[in-house]
This record gives structure tokens, sequence and C-alpha cells, in this order.
């Protein structure tokens, strides 16, 4: 397999095939960076671009977004889903305020030191914010490296592997290997899906072990089913944050009980489980028979 052939060809794809996302443009900070990495987190990229857009436009800066309560930023993370994301990314911002300058900071190992990020966002933060050489493997990525190097229709559980066959493929040069890693994410969102892959699209195809053995039918066994969101723990839990988020004062716990049996539940003290979780993990406050965003 020819690593700099594929570089070259994935590369120059990209450069003329990327998706025009505003966090990709020229000139955008290393803090709107940050933020995209949280928000597309299992999200799919046409829900973050107006919620992406409008935070940004709020909070320029990570010291704006730390000068506000948590609770805004819960109430502008919308719909997103897995608003803890949004308590996160506001404690990382008061943590980025008061202990790097307002900065974000380019250094894997401080990142991680951050709120809410992990191995992943700390490395594609400091490749795609800062042009530094790290692997980063998403699940478009992981799909791509499945099929272009090992023949597989799919890629398996997430293992160390994953990183050591993209550290394999990389370019030496860091602009070149951050260009990279973002053609590779690209091409497995756009072109090497999972489901209706273009093959015929694809500018690596002459190089792909999966194509070269006929496209066979060797996917890893698929992981369980989760269980269905309707009437879910989950699903409970949305409408009791979507009441809060439409509502400027505290609600009455008895409204908020309420709100949370709207559409039905799977047993009587479902509504107070999802309440009470919420409470635990920092969602919201309650006070007084009264709940708020904290």
């Amino acid at each position: 397999m020819g690593k700099t052939e594929i570089a070259s060809a994935l590369n120059s794809w990209y450069e003329r095939e990327a998706r025009d996302l505003p966090w990709r443009a020229e000139g955008a900070s290393p803090w709107a960076i940050l933020v995209s990495e949280f928000m597309l987190q299992q999200t799919q990229v046409e829900r973050v671009l107006p919620r992406w857009v409008a935070w940004m436009e709020r909070w320029p800066t990570p010291s704006a977004l730390a000068a506000e309560e948590p609770g805004e930023a819960v109430r502008a993370w919308d719909r997103l889903g897995y608003p803890r994301r949004a308590l996160w990314l506001h404690r990382a911002a008061t943590e980025i305020a008061t202990l790097h300058g307002d900065a974000v900071p380019a250094d894997v190992d401080r990142l991680l030191a951050l709120t809410g990020i992990g191995p992943y966002t700390a490395r594609a933060v400091s490749v795609f914010a800062f042009g530094e050489r790290h692997p980063v493997v998403d699940t478009n990525t992981r799909r791509v490296i499945a099929r272009l190097v090992h023949g597989r229709a799919a890629a398996g559980m997430p293992s160390p592997r994953d990183l050591a066959d993209m550290e394999a493929l990389l370019p030496e040069s860091d602009a070149e290997a951050a260009v990279f890693n973002a053609a590779a994410m690209e091409l497995g969102a756009v072109v090497c899906t999972a489901r209706s892959p273009r093959c015929d699209d694809c500018p690596v195809a002459a190089w792909c072990e999966w194509r070269g053995a006929g496209y066979p039918d060797n996917a890893p066994a698929k992981r369980p089913k989760q269980a269905r969101f309707e009437g879910s723990d989950r699903q409970v839990r949305g409408r009791i944050m979507a009441l809060l988020r439409r509502r400027p004062d505290p609600a009455p716990l008895a409204d908020v009980l309420a709100a949370a049996a709207e559409g039905g539940v799977r047993d009587p003290g479902q509504p107070r489980r999802a309440h009470d979780s919420l409470v635990a993990d920092g969602l919201v406050v309650e006070l007084d028979g009264l709940v708020r965003l904290p």
C-alpha cells in the first residue's frame, strides 16, 4: 500500500470537495473549534450548525461563556442532546479563562485536564486548531481504515490499534497530517458511508483492500441494539429540560412532574426518577419545591 500516494490523493480530494463548515474556515479560533468538537459528539453536522453559529455569536471567547450562569449554557444547548456536554463546556470555559488566560491550550495533556475533554477531543483540538501532529480517529475514520487497510466491511469495537493504524497512514509533515486527519473523517462521512458507500467517487479506491477483495460481507458482529428512545428515561428527562428551557423563572415541582408525564410513561415513578437523576447530574436545581436550570 502506497502511504504517500494515499495521502496525496486523499488530501487533494479534501481540498476540492470538503464541506464548507464554519469551524473549518481560515481564521477560526481554537475556541470555535473546541466548541464544535463538543457539539459534534454523537450529533449530526446539520443539527450542530445553527446552534454553533448562535453560540459563537453570543460567546465568542471562553471568558464570555464563563461570565454566564451554567444554566444559560444548558438553555442555549437547546435540543442537541446529552445536555451534560453544555455543563462540561461551561466548566471548561471557566478553566480556560482562569487557568490559561482565556486561551485554549494546544498541548494534549493540558487539554485533557479540562472538564469534559477526553483523548479524542484533546487530539482533535490540538490538530485542527494548532496543527500539531497526532492521529485523530472518529467513527468515520475507523470505517475508512477498516475498509482501506484491513479489507473489512465495517470496523469492530474501538481499540488502541485504531490510533496505530492512523499513525501508520499519517504524512510526516504536521500540516499535511492535519489535513489527512480531517480528510479521512470527511471521506467516511460523505463517501465511505456505513450503508451506501460511493466507491466510484472515492479518491483512494485504487488502494482499498475491501474493494479489491470484492466487497466481502465480513463486518464484525454488531453490538446489541440500544433500548428504544420512546418511553425511555432519557425521553422523560428531555421533557423536563424542554420545560425549564422555555421558562425564565423556576417551575413548581408539580408542573415539572406533570410535564415529564406528558405523552405517557412506563411506570408511575418514572417522572420523579427522571427529575432526581437530572438533579444528581447537576442539570437542574430544586429548592423549596421550585426547579430551575443551574
